[in-house]
């Protein structure tokens, strides 16, 4: 090998050695995207979000403020993202095979279900989602995506009760803000390694909610 075929050998070893001693460390805690989003949700409930600032998050981390802004330009996107998250989860639920096609009332139950899943899967994110008040831009978005979601939900609910699966003394509207008022609930009282796993927390609100909407058979 040539003193010129070495030198560059050895310069191709020494960057991959870099890259590779790079990409451990931004895959540390507290460094890789993920990481911060869990950390900054935990610390937006025990501080709320407007009692947080960039240097209690950096804190936590163990990191510096320049870490955090290598991945996010601000505490406001740290929001965008964690609440979009959650509500990309619910949205994906309503693409989903199942809640497309079919009879109403079983897609309904479709949505409830994976519904209860994402909650469960997504706590802390679904969480924050369902305490923002619109105090700002990327929480008016978020709650005009959730009103969105629920429409949806309102018309399967309709449409549900139109193929005459649903009872009919009960309002749609009410329906809809009643089913999902009970999945919310969820993270009053859920706690992961409580025993229950999300398909049985799934089975009983499913069971306790259809059983009460199905039409009764003539």
């Amino acid at each position: 090998m040539t003193d010129s075929a070495a030198k560059s050998a050895q310069r191709g070893n020494s960057q991959r050695g870099n890259s590779q001693r790079g990409n451990t460390q931004r895959g540390r805690p507290g460094y890789d995207l993920d990481s911060l989003l869990h950390t900054a949700v935990k610390v937006f409930h025990e501080r709320g979000y407007d009692g947080t600032s960039m240097e209690d998050l950096a804190k936590r981390l163990g990191i510096t403020k320049s870490a955090i802004y290598y991945h996010v330009p601000s505490k406001q996107e740290l929001l965008r993202l964690s609440v979009d998250r959650a509500l990309d989860a619910l949205f994906a639920v309503m693409d989903e095979p199942e809640s497309v096609t079919g009879p109403a009332i079983d897609r309904l139950h479709h949505v409830v279900w994976r519904s209860v899943e994402v909650l469960v899967d997504e706590l802390p994110f679904v969480t924050l989602l369902l305490r923002v008040r619109g105090n700002s831009k990327v929480e008016r978005q978020a709650l005009a995506r959730r009103r969105e979601f629920d429409h949806h939900v309102g018309e399967l609910v309709a449409e549900a009760e139109r193929e005459g699966s649903l009872r009919l003394d009960v309002d749609p509207a009410l329906t809809s803000r009643l089913l999902f008022g009970m999945v919310n609930s969820l993270i009053e009282w859920y706690r992961p390694r409580h025993g229950l796993s999300k398909n049985e927390i799934a089975d009983a609100v499913t069971k306790i909610a259809f059983d009460g909407l199905r039409r009764p058979a003539t």
